[in-house]
């Protein structure tokens, strides 16, 4: 259930930043013809772009946080193994 998790959110992620960078350079070609102003596409480009690094960051976070523990714990049953002999 986790790894599930950990996996929608690294697309969720990897989709907010891709969109936010493209709307990033869209912003500059689009010209002001009274829809979409270039500073709305902008500005949502930056905040999907944040969105998305912040799903990525905490996506690496967890992932790190468990190798760590789980090398704690391969060290800790090394030890164990040469106490006992």
């Amino acid at each position: 259930m986790m790894k599930e998790r950990l996996s929608v959110h690294l697309w969720v992620a990897l989709f907010l930043t891709v969109c936010g960078v493209a709307l990033l350079f869209c912003g500059f070609w689009v010209k002001p013809a009274g829809e979409i102003h270039n500073s709305v596409l902008v500005a949502y480009g930056e905040i999907s772009t944040f969105a998305g690094t912040a799903f990525g960051f905490n996506h690496y976070r967890k992932l790190s946080f468990k190798k760590g523990l789980d090398d704690i714990e391969k060290k800790l049953k090394e030890k164990e193994i040469l106490k006992d002999e």
